[in-house]
């Protein structure tokens, strides 16, 4: 075994020979930035168009008359209507050559969520539930796995269990629905002592020990969560009115605030959902809407993490299930298109002002370096300080499954 000054000085004749999370972690113990503790899951349901949103080809075919603009990142220009995401790009990273093997929303859905393709054999968990089974729990009394305006798949706990299944809940306009006992506190207190009576009774009949029960779990774990002052993340009315302006003041863009105000209370994983990208009509007039409303998220959640000394410590993802074709059909519409499609990646060590790999302005060849969804969810692992290589046990199949199937992309993070 090494202490810190031996690991440091073995470290220090190069850091080739450890694996990328030694890596990460010898960087720690000589004191610089250490792992990322969270991820926020920006989630654009539908599929949205990289055309018109992350990787723009301005005067060319493909483009049906989308125009481009410059941003803060020395040679990465975005779609037009994202000039306050513009001035961030410094800190954001594109991947521009994501390729995935699914083209339907549903299994794209899954794929992106949870890095794995469906297999009727084994149901893996979404990110956020491998974060919240991985890292430390902390004193956190809330669900540390939440889905904001969730749609219709939202994350789940897969083969890790319900209890890791995303916490779901609307327009964070005050507190979630059904946290506060509906009778009087002393009576609730009367019926919890009545119903441990009658548990305890089936317990002693049956043999067993019912404290060690899950629902015995579940329940001490709801009654801690209603009582508790951390309940107030959720509630971003307690925001000043300039602080829900600069997030846009849309239903999303209060889900934008409530993710920082909930990583800032310790959350793990936050999922916000802006739905509506399914553009097979009218696919400029679609995109156009809703980057008005993403733009001024987006910015404004990258802003306020660096503020308060969050981003290096979050990982933000920006993503949809797939992209959209170059060609644009007899509606005004775009396709299904899972090859060459685009996402956004953000904080916790990611590097910044960097576009990876390119697409073809004519829609015809394939994608230059092509991104794997794998090696993706690998590099968020790794930004953790996760080995994406760790194994878990199904413990329906009994079969020892990876973290993730992919590798760390060396040029979005220090590895």
């Amino acid at each position: 075994m090494l202490n810190r000054r031996g690991f440091l000085t073995v470290a220090g004749a190069g850091w080739g020979w450890l694996t990328p999370v030694g890596r990460l972690l010898a960087r720690q113990a000589e004191g610089s930035r250490g792992p990322a503790r969270s991820v926020i899951l920006l989630w654009l349901a539908g599929g949205p168009s990289q055309l018109e949103t992350f990787d723009p080809h301005p005067d060319t075919a493909i483009a049906g008359g989308t125009r481009a603009i410059d941003s803060a990142a020395k040679g990465i220009r975005l779609a037009e209507g994202f000039e306050q995401l513009a001035g961030e790009m410094g800190s954001i990273s594109l991947a521009r050559s994501m390729i995935s093997k699914e083209g339907d929303h549903e299994r794209g859905t899954y794929m992106l969520k949870t890095g794995h393709r469906p297999d009727p054999t084994v149901d893996f968990p979404s990110i956020g539930a491998v974060c919240c089974h991985e890292l430390p729990v902390g004193s956190v009394d809330i669900p540390r796995h939440v889905s904001i305006l969730a749609g219709q798949w939202p994350s789940r706990g897969g083969f890790l269990g319900s209890e890791f299944d995303a916490f779901q809940i609307d327009d964070p306009v005050g507190k979630p629905p059904d946290v506060a006992a509906r009778v009087a506190l002393e009576r609730d207190q009367r019926r919890t002592l009545d119903l441990d009576v009658v548990d305890r009774a089936f317990g002693r009949r049956r043999g067993v020990s019912i404290d060690a029960l899950p629902q015995r779990r579940t329940a001490a774990a709801a009654r801690a969560m209603m009582t508790s002052d951390q309940l107030k993340a959720f509630d971003v009315s307690e925001e000043p009115a300039a602080a829900l302006a600069e997030y846009g003041d849309s239903p999303f863009g209060r889900g934008c605030l409530a993710a920082r105000r909930l990583i800032e209370a310790g959350v793990r994983c936050v999922e916000v959902t802006l739905d509506g990208w399914d553009s097979h009509v009218n696919n400029h007039q679609t995109h156009r809407r809703l980057v008005r409303v993403l733009d001024p998220a987006f910015a404004a959640l990258i802003r306020d993490l660096r503020r308060r000394d969050l981003l290096d410590h979050t990982v933000v993802l920006c993503c949809g299930e797939f992209g959209r074709t170059p060609r644009i059909n007899p509606f005004g519409g775009r396709d299904h298109w899972p090859t060459g499609f685009s996402l956004a990646m953000a904080g916790g060590g990611i590097r910044g002002g960097f576009a990876l790999g390119e697409t073809d302005p004519e829609g015809l060849k394939d994608p230059v370096r092509p991104t794997t969804v794998e090696d993706v969810h690998a590099t968020i692992f790794t930004a953790l300080g996760l080995n994406p290589a760790k194994e878990n046990v199904d413990p329906l199949t009994t079969r020892p499954l990876k973290l993730s199937d992919g590798k760390a992309i060396r040029d979005l993070i220090e590895i």
